[in-house]
């Protein structure tokens, strides 16, 4: 179908299937967009659903929103999702369905724009320029409002994307991820002339961790990529299932999945694997762009509790090799405070939120108020605890 949006007019299209789509329109778009990562190209979304992991049986269906122009160029793209509920979301609105159910109103299905169970902040808008992307904004809440969904959300947006949704009127939501990124003045050379910049007692306990695990007779190797062969991804999914089961929880994504990843998408992976005897114990699997010199810190696990093999694995061993690489920044995932002390500082994110219930989105949107300033007090309290030396030299 097609409609006239912010003055002009673009052909309107969503698809339930993402692999019906036109992978190489789509990743050229998001090429183009100013924030990209790899949790947006074609091949990642589409593993997503023809793995099972992300379907609609597990509660993610897909209605994947395209705008082209009258040549059949992609000039706007958004995955979106039916949700039945809040799970892998990252943002989290336990609350607000609960209050909506205690009311006698339903909920699910909510429409959500967002990577499933990848909390990683980037471009959710893909637009050829900020008029296809106000139509985006426009569109998304139209599809919502005459599918007679309670709400839409949109989470991790880029700055770009988080202007446009303020613009329209929609509700943003600020929360903090703890990142590392390059001091482009004064850049380290390695490991240990980061820990040089660290506070004395965040460096001793670091030096000490490493110190326990060496004890432990874990030795570190790294794969990238092509490198990561069968046997390395069957014993990492291992370790990946084995953690949800500590957490008496049910993993999210299908051991398919991570084959389609292997195929299709090899030179975004990283994996560290940690062994003891020769004999594999625990893993780590790391997202990476070369291009952008980014890495996203994603899942880990161990066939053994072992102390202190999950900081080795999931951030000391990808900052090492991030500082190796000439890399720019590492995201260590969604919460964690104790990410500071290993060097990872508060960043902010965004969400952007419309409630079709005049009622609920003024007191949604009280609550978010309340809730931003205790995140940016958070964040200034998180700063005054940098854990890196002040001065010349420091952080």
């Amino acid at each position: 179908m097609s409609r006239g949006l912010t003055g002009s007019d673009y052909h309107i299209g969503v698809e339930t299937d993402p692999a019906r789509l036109d992978a190489q329109a789509w990743n050229a778009l998001l090429a183009s967009q100013p924030a990209p990562t790899p949790f947006l190209r074609h091949e990642y979304l589409a593993a997503l659903h023809e793995s099972a992991s992300a379907v609609p049986a597990t509660g993610w269906t897909p209605r994947f929103l395209t705008l082209h122009d009258d040549g059949g160029g992609l000039v706007g793209a958004a995955p979106l999702y039916l949700k039945t509920h809040s799970w892998g979301e990252y943002v989290f609105d336990w609350a607000w369905a609960d209050a909506y159910r205690r009311h006698g109103l339903r909920y699910y299905p909510k429409l959500l724009g967002a990577v499933p169970f990848t909390p990683v902040p980037g471009t959710r808008l893909m637009a050829r320029d900020d008029a296809a992307r106000e139509a985006l904004v426009a569109t998304i809440r139209e599809f919502a409002d005459e599918a007679g969904l309670s709400s839409v959300h949109v989470l991790y947006v880029d700055d770009a994307d988080r202007a446009a949704f303020e613009r329209a009127g929609w509700m943003l939501r600020e929360n903090l991820q703890f990142h590392w990124t390059r001091d482009e003045a004064q850049p380290v050379a390695d490991f240990d002339a980061l820990l040089a910049r660290l506070q004395r007692d965040k460096r001793k306990k670091i030096q000490q961790e490493r110190r326990r695990v060496a004890e432990l007779g874990v030795e570190f190797s790294v794969h990238e990529g092509e490198a990561i062969d069968t046997g390395l991804w069957d014993f990492f999914h291992r370790c990946y299932t084995l953690t949800y089961a500590a957490h008496q929880s049910t993993p999210y994504l299908t051991r398919d999945f991570f084959a389609r990843m292997q195929t299709t998408m090899a030179p975004h992976w990283l994996m560290f694997v940690g062994r003891r005897e020769g004999r594999p114990v625990a893993a780590s699997l790391v997202a990476i762009d070369r291009g952008s010199g980014a890495a996203w810190g994603r899942y880990w696990g161990a066939v053994e509790p072992l102390p202190f093999v999950h900081f080795e694995a999931c951030y000391y061993q990808p900052l090492a090799w991030c500082l190796a690489n000439g890399f720019r920044r590492f995201e260590g995932g969604a919460q964690g405070e104790h990410k500071m002390a290993r060097g990872l500082l508060p960043v902010r994110t965004s969400s952007a939120h419309w409630l079709r219930d005049p009622r609920f989105a003024g007191a949604v949107a009280e609550f978010l108020a309340r809730e931003g300033e205790g995140v940016a007090a958070w964040e200034d309290e998180l700063r005054e605890r940098s854990p890196f030396r002040r001065g010349p030299g420091g952080g």
